[in-house]
């Protein structure tokens, strides 16, 4: 089969895309794990299928690198708004996406480029409610909290202080004082897969520079090491809130770059805003 792709990234959260609105291939999470393969594929953290949608615009059906369906992705749905924009299947700047974990809803920031062209720039997404309830995240503690919140517990020999926040994904946080210290590709994967996490769990260290900055280090699930991650990054600005370490605004910076996150007091949503880039297009035989 001949597969005809966009390959984007945000702040080097990179995916392929495939136009599925009128044919969707095959066997998908094979797919996914050979396309996302940095040697013999593209080379992604996953693949995003673009698809029809009864409730929204568009529907975002999203699959890790490993092949694993995942929920949202807050770097690939500001690509998937480049793209429907970009290809011309709307003409509309603001947007509603469905995902597995709802609908989601898009400003783009347009821009002419220098042949007058109008391209996306950036896009705000409206991330949604955070969702604090153990069981819904979900995590599971030997005690009974009706948050997890800087809490003590062990995880292969070593015991960590963290706080649990879903975003359409589960999201673990743990602060340190030096998130480059930190040995993320031991610990990553004994975190992620604690009996703690039923569904496995993406793990971000954060270390606050002051009120309104932080910085983080991101091990996704069925992934690994990322650049950068969305969902990731809303999910540490709540955390910031509750634990008082910082403003219901703030700049996030990854390793690909940083983003604008605001926690909305009145309608207890989180904004993300962020740049989203076409690197090419392509073909591939799978």
């Amino acid at each position: 089969m001949i597969l005809h792709f966009t390959k984007m990234e945000g702040l080097g959260n990179d995916y392929v895309y495939v136009d599925c609105l009128n044919h969707m291939p095959a066997n998908v999470p094979e797919i996914a794990r050979r396309i996302s393969d940095r040697h013999y594929g593209v080379g992604a953290d996953g693949l995003i299928l673009i698809c029809p949608s009864k409730r929204a615009d568009f529907m975002m059906d999203m699959y890790n690198a490993d092949g694993s369906r995942s929920k949202m992705c807050g770097n690939g749905i500001r690509c998937v708004g480049k793209y429907v924009y970009e290809h011309h299947l709307t003409n509309k700047t603001k947007l509603t996406i469905e995902t597995l974990s709802g609908v989601k809803y898009l400003k783009l920031i347009t821009d002419k480029d220098s042949s007058s062209h109008e391209t996306v720039k950036a896009v705000t997404v409206n991330m949604g409610v955070p969702i604090f309830k153990p069981g819904h995240i979900p995590v599971t503690l030997d005690r009974k909290v009706s948050i997890v919140k800087d809490e003590p517990v062990k995880i292969h020999g070593a015991v960590y202080h963290i706080t649990c926040v879903s975003m359409g994904n589960p999201h673990c946080i743990i602060y340190t004082d030096n998130i480059d210290s930190v040995p993320l590709h031991e610990v990553g994967p004994y975190i992620e897969n604690a009996s703690i996490f039923p569904e496995r769990v993406n793990v971000s260290f954060v270390q606050t520079l002051d009120l309104s900055h932080i910085r983080m280090r991101v091990w996704e699930r069925g992934t690994g090491e990322t650049l950068a991650c969305g969902t990731g990054a809303c999910a540490a600005l709540v955390a910031g809130v509750i634990n008082n370490r910082t403003d219901r605004r703030a700049d996030v910076w990854l390793k690909g770059g940083h983003l604008i996150i605001r926690w909305d007091e009145d309608k207890n949503c989180v904004y993300m805003t962020g740049p989203a880039n076409t690197v090419y297009d392509g073909v591939i035989h799978i």
